[in-house]
């Protein structure tokens, strides 16, 4: 199989970059390992600020987002017991959408579904060569089956992670990381929300952040 871009990772990152480049007709293939009911059963971010509502519109995937999304022009910050509301609207002239990354995975997933795209899922045991060359090769496993994929450029969207910061020459890599020495705690429940914009709490014990998703 050829194409012009081979884009690793079949998450939000992959599927609008595949949209974006269909739009200015560059072809793409998508390969993504897990399934795609794996990929939409990943319960993840729920905030989307303006530059992302922005291009998702761009993108053509912006109807449901527009239907379903909750505007929000401001945040809520609690520190020692008080609350202080910080207007985005008034302040930036911006404001932020409350719209599940998971809803958007499917928007994009049927974007491209309409326009016939390629997308391959459980696409295993991914190798990149050539990367410095004019003629990659993604080499892979698909039903059994070892393939590979010509292209001109690969994109790496598989998250830290994947093979794509694996594959990347060391002589050109550059890698900027700083480690807190705490976790993170997400319970998501089927309630009404406490508030109808986000809350964003400091406590000597840690911090907090009281979100929701659309309805």
């Amino acid at each position: 199989m050829k194409t012009q871009v081979a884009i690793i990772g079949g998450g939000p990152a992959g599927l609008l970059l595949s949209q974006l480049l269909s739009i200015q007709g560059i072809d793409s293939v998508v390969l993504e390992k897990h399934t795609r009911e794996h990929v939409l059963s990943r319960i993840r971010a729920g905030v989307l600020e303006r530059g992302t509502t922005q291009v998702l519109r761009e993108a053509g995937v912006g109807e449901n987002l527009d239907e379903h999304g909750i505007d929000h022009e401001g945040v809520h910050v609690v520190f020692q017991g008080e609350t202080c509301r910080i207007d985005f609207a008034s302040i930036t002239g911006s404001r932020m959408t409350v719209y599940g990354q998971t809803e958007v995975t499917r928007d994009l997933y049927e974007a491209r579904d309409r326009a016939g795209a390629t997308v391959i899922h459980e696409a295993q045991d991914v190798k990149l060569t050539d990367l410095q060359t004019s003629s990659p090769v993604v080499h892979y496993m698909h039903q059994g089956q070892t393939k590979t994929l010509e292209c001109d450029f690969v994109a790496g969207c598989d998250g830290y992670h994947g093979v794509s910061r694996k594959a990347m020459p060391d002589d050109i890599k550059n890698e900027f990381e700083r480690s807190y020495p705490f976790g993170w705690l997400g319970v998501l429940s089927d309630t009404p929300p406490v508030s109808h914009e986000v809350i964003y709490a400091y406590h000597e014990r840690g911090f907090a952040l009281c979100s929701m998703r659309s309805e």
